[in-house]
């Protein structure tokens, strides 16, 4: 009976510790971009499954780490945070690499936060990440993947 017990208990941690590190980690590519003089390890969620996961069920990101959305053609690409644990600031990025505009998003809350003009590019940062570093609208990211 104790080892049935023990049996199900460590097949119950198993499960838990699994779910966790999937939840953490990724398997994502990783870019190097930078902001200014400010260097960025963004994964890069360029396919339709990557962008749609995002950064959910993470419960922490690396200070100088971030996610880097790609999409195929320019349009007006909005997110929310179902799911998503972590406060984060979205920074939508035109072709030419310049911000258009930042939003703060709070953690799992389903509004909607749009780029002011059509873009390819969204790039999430810990929340404060651009307004600690004095980068804003007009700011150019460079390492954005080509075409």
């Amino acid at each position: 009976m104790i080892r049935k017990y023990l049996t199900i208990l460590a097949t119950s941690f198993l499960f838990i510790l699994t779910e966790n590190t999937a939840a953490q980690g990724s398997s994502l590519p990783i870019i190097e971009l930078k902001a200014g003089m400010y260097r960025i390890e963004a994964e890069l969620a360029d396919t339709p499954a990557a962008r749609q996961t995002g950064l959910m069920y993470r419960t922490f990101m690396p200070t100088n780490a971030g996610m880097l959305f790609v999409f195929p053609e320019k349009a007006i690409h909005c997110f929310w945070m179902r799911n998503t644990k972590l406060p984060l600031t979205i920074a939508f990025i035109d072709d030419d690499g310049k911000i258009v505009n930042l939003s703060d998003m709070d953690p799992e809350t389903q509004n909607n936060h749009c780029p002011r003009a059509p873009v390819r590019f969204a790039l999430e940062m810990n929340q404060k990440w651009f307004a600690q570093r004095a980068l804003g609208p007009g700011t150019v990211i460079t390492g954005l993947p080509k075409r």
